[in-house]
């Protein structure tokens, strides 16, 4: 199955009635709203085109770590927030296990907003009886949890990669160019940074797997990825800066990651090939 289809996006407070849940469950993170790099008017198609019976929040859905040294929030943010309210509103299940940069949110785990339930993680039982761990991913990170003035460091650097990737697909759009990711074919091309995600990957799937569960939902690495790890099925629901990626359940239980390619105008990067776990 192909990545998601052209969805046109209603002025603010005006909306054509919800159409019934295309899915019975939608996992996204890794918005990082309150950034220039979040894609919030291509998010904002999607959740319109893809709706849900329940919506999981994997984690740095808002960058408090950018917001607290600039504060940068145009409305197309302010409109995702109203969005995934509407979506509580609707009937719809939503989930938000927080982040390492919105962790100022752990503090509410056990309270709902809005409609909005705080999770400091989740268990997601799919149609077919799988049991799935969900969690952002960010106590796996050893620079995270044992150098944290480098993952300030690492995370001014991404900023930087991602205003230069902004200026070159800008000029890449005037050549008639397709959307390319600088930060993606760095960390493609470094070997510590694959050695890093492979690392990653295993010890999420190891702790899944001690734990019981059948397989795991992450986020944070922002690198979307869907694949058996020892027998634990590892699925990592990409982000809303790069990759531009959620994970989906199908109302029989199947998985699939979606690469959303909307307009091209927003720049996002072709669609892939989806991939379908049973």
């Amino acid at each position: 199955m192909s990545g998601a289809s052209h969805a046109s996006i209603p002025g603010p407070g005006v909306e054509a009635d919800d159409p019934p849940p295309r899915w019975r469950t939608v996992f996204i993170s890794d918005l990082h709203l309150g950034t220039p790099g979040c894609q919030a008017t291509a998010l904002l198609a999607f959740l319109k085109a893809h709706p849900s019976q329940t919506l999981y929040l994997v984690g740095d859905i808002v960058d408090g770590w950018q917001l607290r040294r600039r504060w940068f929030w145009p409305q197309a943010h302010n409109d995702v927030v109203q969005k995934l309210l509407r979506h509580a509103r609707k009937g719809c299940r939503v989930v938000f296990v927080p982040g390492n940069h919105d962790e100022f949110a752990r503090g509410f785990a056990g309270h709902h907003f809005g409609g909005i339930e705080v999770r400091e993680e989740a268990v997601h039982t799919t149609a077919d009886g799988r049991r799935l761990w969900v969690v952002h991913g960010d106590h796996f990170d050893a620079v995270i949890q044992c150098a944290r003035w480098l993952a300030y460091v690492g995370d001014n650097l991404y900023e930087l990669t991602l205003r230069l990737n902004r200026h070159l697909n800008r000029l890449r759009a005037r050549m008639g160019l397709p959307y390319w990711s600088l930060s993606a074919y760095l960390k493609g091309r470094v070997k510590k940074a694959l050695n890093y995600v492979t690392s990653f990957e295993q010890a999420v799937a190891a702790e899944a797997r001690r734990r019981g569960y059948q397989g795991v939902v992450c986020g944070h690495i922002h690198r979307a990825e869907m694949r058996e790890i020892d027998g634990t099925l590892y699925c990592n629901d990409g982000d809303w800066v790069e990759s531009l990626s959620a994970l989906v359940e199908h109302h029989d239980g199947r998985l699939e990651l979606l690469h959303w390619h909307g307009d091209p105008a927003q720049q996002a990067p072709a669609a892939a090939a989806g991939q379908t776990a049973a």
